[in-house]
């Protein structure tokens, strides 16, 4: 089903699906938990309700490579089946390390599972962890930095962790609306509080104002991708992130729009500011 790409899943529209598939032929529901390049979150406990509304065995699959250790998510709570994510995100580390959550369900799936498959074999792995070890090389260096951050998140609390994204989130959107632009997530249920993903009015590119940004003022900002190329620029607020840090990234922006023309009313970091000193 095409989309607007402005919303998470339409968990409605996967409930009927499910429900028209009477010789039960799909064998997994594919869900994004936060999708980076739109900055639009999926309801994963709604799908799991949807599925189990429609009487479906199909497996739950989730995708939290961006969302792990940023925003709220409940493998078993919400009955997922398989959980992946990566290391590069909210996990505040370099590319390199994948993390998987498997229910029994999955496991006794992947047994009877007839696709060819290597290094997506979990049963290697699972044996080897049993004693402490990894079927291959591991990447060292990426595990100790990996219980630093956990380390990390677990002194500030994950409860506070997660409210300050979703503080730095809110804030950014106030910068945005303040400047005049849309922000492509339309649904405020779906709003990401990874990134927030700007849409500039037609006739301005841009590729263009993050070309300007980053030659004038050295800092780097997403691009959009398939249809969104072009029309959207997107601004991350994650990880190991404070303050100051989002402030001088709005700080950025609005000067990029000034430098490259766009049209806004300024003043956008202004309401950032204020909404960050009355919501410490």
């Amino acid at each position: 089903m095409r989309t607007d790409w402005r919303r998470g899943a339409d968990v409605e529209a996967i409930e009927a699906r499910l429900r028209e598939d009477k010789a039960h032929t799909i064998k997994a529901v594919a869900v994004v938990h936060n999708e980076t390049s739109t900055g639009a979150t999926s309801r994963v406990d709604e799908v799991r309700r949807a599925m189990d509304a429609a009487g479906h065995p199909a497996l739950l699959l989730v995708d939290t490579i961006s969302s792990l250790g940023s925003m709220d998510f409940r493998h078993d709570e919400w009955g997922v089946d398989v959980t992946i994510s990566g290391s590069q995100k909210g996990m505040m580390l370099p590319p390199g390390l994948s993390f998987n959550a498997i229910s029994a369900k999955a496991l006794k799936a992947s047994e009877t599972a007839k696709l060819p498959r290597s290094f997506w074999d979990w049963k290697p792995m699972l044996a080897s962890n049993a004693t402490g070890y990894f079927p291959y090389t591991p990447a060292t260096n990426l595990l100790y930095g990996l219980d630093t951050a956990v380390d990390m998140m677990l002194e500030e609390g994950l409860d506070n962790v997660f409210a300050r994204h979703d503080r730095h989130a809110e804030a950014t959107r106030r910068a945005v609306r303040h400047w005049g632009f849309e922000i492509q997530c339309a649904d405020p249920r779906h709003y990401s509080s990874v990134l927030t993903a700007v849409r500039l009015p037609e006739g301005h590119s841009a590729n263009a104002l993050r070309a300007t940004i980053l030659e004038r003022f050295n800092m780097s900002l997403g691009n959009g991708l398939g249809q969104l190329h072009d029309r959207v620029f997107r601004i991350g607020h994650l990880g190991d992130f404070g303050d100051l840090q989002l402030i001088g990234t709005l700080g950025g922006v609005e000067m990029g729009l000034r430098a490259a023309d766009v049209p806004h009313q300024s003043g956008g970091v202004q309401v950032a500011m204020a909404y960050l000193s009355g919501n410490a």
